[in-house]
């Protein structure tokens, strides 16, 4: 058994006769220990939960199993169903405490016994049991946003097609698949819809209706343990073929007063550690594993430790109302029970992670959208109210790991990446993955390293550049799905106003922002339809007239691309004509995710991954430097983003061109996929401290400066920034277009005595510097501490552009 014990571990999938020879197996213990090694595979180190509320929508059941009080006689006086002043009274409490999750639990189909249900449906207006769960759920959903999950019992593929559209997940519990215990004397004895047969059945037509679903065994109610792994291989061979079993609880029957068994045994936790464990290896490490953590008060460590990484739903308003006798454990303290097993507790939503994210297949139109918008890049549940470039503070707990001591020691695999990444070397793309990973303790200690990193690297000094965002027009022919500030007929964004800056204004801009202290202005736009190269070289002509010493940090590589295009000439020969009319570096943009399976959903009809490394390539084979940066937070997940990563760090190995990488969150407010459902709410604060810690890991040693976005981040999310790996804060940029036009809030200008308030408030040292992170005048840097406000900015209409 220790032999095939290992090769399980080492990735073999047991056959029905091998799994079979686990019944035979006492060593509950070494059971536990490769349960272990697969769960940590599988799911690493964290636990799940559903917040939730329990909604009983009826106690009545045409079954009699002899261990459940949940289900009830009719009784006179007392209606057959909750009404729905009634269910909703129970939504809005859990909504109103952050639960996501609505459980409407019931008995099966109760019409078909009692006459109390059909006329309790006939007052309410229903025919079935199933047409009012429908009602329920809609109406739960439309008034209180929580996500109806749904145990309904036996439901044919009619049922299905009426209840997908209402819920994103929904439940039937096995319990056996031995049909011995539907005998006479045995406790499915006189419950039709327990028998294996149908329940089977029942799973099997909800793999054909694509309805992610939840199921598993009661232990101790009479089964052999033989019984339970065929009852696991009978649940594992549908799997096999629909997909659609999200997880797998063992429960472990509690003997209940009032019932036939109310004196049978209880599975002691040897025995429910046996079968967790015994669960997790016919399963594998992909399948969540289950187990209520209030049916084993006490240390719940023990359960940890047999494979499991799922608590199930926990809900801080109603009671478990099938085990009413056993309480659920208080979040904190579910939470600190995890923490002392060694695990970190994270929330999900009730379709879990792997279904959240592939909502083409799993789930209805119209949850789409609501399930996209709840979930962060990984699929676990969005916990918080921050966003990218919204005026709301970021998270404090994130806040705390961010400022929490390191931890003394973490999963040796991490730690070994961590190293890795502090050694200079090249991770690979699972191992950059591993890092954005990482939660609770783990994320600190990235945290920390990246931190550790900065400064050994580049100290402790923070810099910043005094210069002006010109933009010069907002008209564009490109489509990009995640741009807000793009406008006219050819555009995705219906809001706003198109228009173009004339040459005046360019200079304007220019000769303000120099009286002011800038040395850089940094211009991109819109593609015009009618802009050529010529136009780009004009532009920076007119700048470099009014003031010849001020950087021109300009044109991204779709201008370049372009400007190139539609002169006939080379990317090379376009560059050197920018070059040679005054461009000093170009800005990093437009990379968005280098990843052209991401590019296809978001930026279709922009240059591919390719065509922006060439550009870039070309311009450092110039001495032309560039910045580099990625924007996240949208429909990528973390795999995308090492692929982009990586992608940085093989062309800086190539050039050294890079003078930055800079993270810009996706701000997702007026944004044109935001607004179709299609995307998230931009990264969570975790994901978007992570990218700049991940960033100064994975970029080591060929990228030094990492920079905080603080119109994106605010000012508090750039000071967890610099607690996490970044040097530098960008740009004062005077006037700030495209984020506000997405929605930020975070202001137009931050002024140089806000910037340095930031940064020793932080316990740093701020320096101006110039664009290519070169020194600054004593001139410029007094000049930029006494500018005068910014007079009114003049915009030109382009009315051509402008949609009727």
């Amino acid at each position: 058994m220790d032999a095939l014990l290992k090769q399980v571990e080492a990735g073999h999938r047991l056959s029905h006769e091998e799994a079979l020879g686990l019944a035979a197996e006492d060593d509950t213990a070494r059971l536990m220990q490769t349960a272990a090694v697969l769960r940590d595979q599988g799911f690493r180190n964290v636990i799940t939960f559903s917040k939730k509320v329990f909604i009983p929508l009826t106690h009545l059941c045409r079954d009699v199993c002899h261990y459940c009080t949940f289900a009830k006689p009719p009784k006179k006086g007392e209606q057959a169903y909750m009404t729905p002043d009634q269910v909703l009274e129970i939504a809005r409490q859990g909504a109103a405490a952050g639960c996501k999750e609505a459980l409407f639990t019931l008995g099966d189909k109760p019409e078909l016994r009692y006459k109390a249900a059909r006329d309790g449906l006939t007052e309410l207006g229903y025919e079935t049991t199933l047409d009012y769960l429908a009602a329920m759920a809609k109406l739960v959903y439309e008034e209180t946003g929580l996500f109806p999950h749904l145990n309904p019992g036996l439901m044919t593929p009619e049922d299905f097609a009426m209840l997908r559209p209402l819920a994103p997940s929904m439940g039937i519990m096995l319990e056996s698949a031995a049909p011995r215990l539907s005998e006479k004397g045995m406790p499915h004895y006189g419950s039709p819809d327990k028998h294996p047969k149908v329940r089977l059945e029942c799973l099997r037509l909800a793999g054909e209706a694509q309805v992610p679903f939840t199921s598993g065994i009661l232990i101790g109610i009479g089964e052999t343990r033989e019984e339970r792994v065929e009852s696991m291989l009978a649940l594992r061979d549908i799997q096999n073929d629909h997909g659609h079993i999200q997880e797998i609880i063992i429960q472990n029957f509690r003997a209940k007063p009032d019932t036939k068994m109310k004196d049978a045994p209880e599975p002691d936790m040897n025995e429910l550690q046996w079968t967790l464990a015994v669960a997790r290896i016919v399963f594998g490490p992909e399948m969540s594993i289950q187990v209520p953590p209030n049916l084993s008060p006490g240390d719940l460590a023990p359960l940890v430790d047999a494979g499991i990484n799922d608590w199930g739903g926990v809900s801080p308003i109603t009671p478990d109302f099938v085990n009413p006798e056993a309480p659920w454990p208080h979040l904190d303290k579910l939470a600190a029970e995890t923490a002392a097993a060694g695990k970190v507790l994270q929330e999900r939503l009730t379709v879990y992670p792997a279904y959240a994210k592939d909502p083409e297949r799993w789930l209805d139109e119209g949850m789409r959208t609501p399930i996209i918008q709840a979930i962060d890049a990984e699929g676990f549940a969005r916990t918080e109210d921050w966003s990218p470039g919204a005026e709301i503070d970021p998270p404090q707990h994130t806040l705390d790991l961010v400022n929490a001591p390191n931890p003394e020691a973490i999963e040796p695999a991490l730690q070994a990446i961590i190293d890795r990444g502090v050694a200079g070397e090249r991770l690979n793309e699972s191992e950059i993955v591993r890092l954005f990973q990482a939660r609770g303790p783990e994320f600190t200690a990235v945290c920390h390293a990246a931190d550790k990193l900065r400064h050994d690297t580049v100290g402790d000094t923070v810099s910043y550049v005094v210069n002006r965002n010109i933009n010069y027009t907002n008209v564009c022919y490109f489509k990009c799905q995640f741009c807000a500030f793009s406008k006219g007929k050819l555009t995705e964004n219906l809001r706003g106003k198109p228009y173009v800056l004339g040459m005046d204004e360019i200079q304007r801009r220019v000769q303000e922002a120099w009286s002011r202290g800038a040395t850089e202005v940094c211009m991109q736009g819109g593609i015009h339809p009618s802009y050529t190269g010529q136009t780009y070289i004009d532009i920076t002509k007119a700048v470099k007239e009014v003031a010849p010493d001020i950087h021109v940090h300009a044109f991204t590589p779709l201008e370049v691309w372009q400007g190139a295009e539609t002169l006939g000439i080379s990317i090379r020969d376009f560059l050197i004509q920018l070059k040679e009319a005054g461009m000093g570096t170009l800005p990093g943009t437009a990379a968005e995710i280098l990843d052209d399976e991401i590019r296809e959903i978001i930026c279709h009809d922009k240059i591919n991954t390719a065509q922006w490394l060439e550009v870039m390539e070309t311009a450092h084979s110039l001495g032309i430097r560039t910045t580099s940066t990625v924007m996240y937070g949208h429909v990528e997940s973390p795999i995308n983003w090492a692929r982009h990563l990586l992608n940085l760090r093989d062309l800086q190995a190539k050039t050294g061109g890079f003078t930055e990488f800079v993270p810009l969150p996706f701000v997702h407010m007026e944004a044109p996929i935001y607004l179709k459902g299609l995307a998230r709410k931009g990264p969570t604060f975790r994901e978007a401290v992570l990218m700049h810690a991940v960033a100064r890991l994975a970029l080591n040693p060929l990228i030094t400066n990492i920079q905080a976005s603080w119109v994106k981040m605010g000012p508090d999310g750039v000071t967890a920034c610099l607690n996490a790996g970044c040097n530098d804060l960008g740009g004062t940029l005077m006037n700030e277009t495209i984020t506000r036009s997405a929605g930020a809030s975070h202001g137009q200008e931050m002024e140089p005595y806000r910037m340095e308030e930031i940064i020793r408030a932080n316990g740093r040292n701020p320096r101006q510097r110039s664009t290519p992170y070169g020194e600054v005048s004593e001139e410029r840097t007094r000049q930029s501490f006494q500018a005068a406000p910014l007079e009114d900015i003049r915009f030109t209409p382009a009315k051509e552009y402008e949609r009727a």
